[in-house]
């Protein structure tokens, strides 16, 4: 799925009061050329504040897309901070959810982008430093 689509949805969702899971985070896609995707997020990771006492850009998918996601909440307020904690991350599918219903956003998909300038959030973090 496309993340900021995605995020949005999720954010409203959570501020509804809903508890959501968000499984497979390396996989959800941003669209733009790779190299601009890439640089972008490294500037970024350089650029913010001082080196040593941050804040910090995370290197892992899933924390990465739980701040995407809380760019779209209003997180210094208790209604938007109760919601934050209700929004929980995974790369990968967890043993404990493999069997329950997982609900695909349609319209957030990324099959359904004539553009060919898509990278995943995997390779974005892998450009940050990410290990698998």
């Amino acid at each position: 799925m496309i993340v900021g689509r995605m995020a949005s949805y999720v954010a409203k969702q959570a501020l509804l009061g809903n508890t959501i899971h968000i499984f497979n985070c390396e996989q959800a896609i941003i669209t733009g050329t790779p190299k601009s995707v890439q640089e972008d997020y490294w500037l970024r990771k350089k650029d913010i504040g001082q080196p040593q006492t941050g804040p910090f850009l995370s290197k892992l998918p899933d924390r990465f897309v739980r701040r995407i996601i809380r760019g779209m909440l209003s997180h210094r307020k208790a209604k938007g901070k109760n919601a934050y904690r209700r929004i929980m991350c995974y790369i990968g599918v967890p043993s404990q959810f493999t069997g329950t219903k997982m609900e695909q956003l349609s319209w957030a998909s990324g099959a359904k982008l004539t553009t060919t300038k898509v990278q995943t959030i995997g390779t974005v973090c892998k450009t940050l430093g990410w290990q698998q």
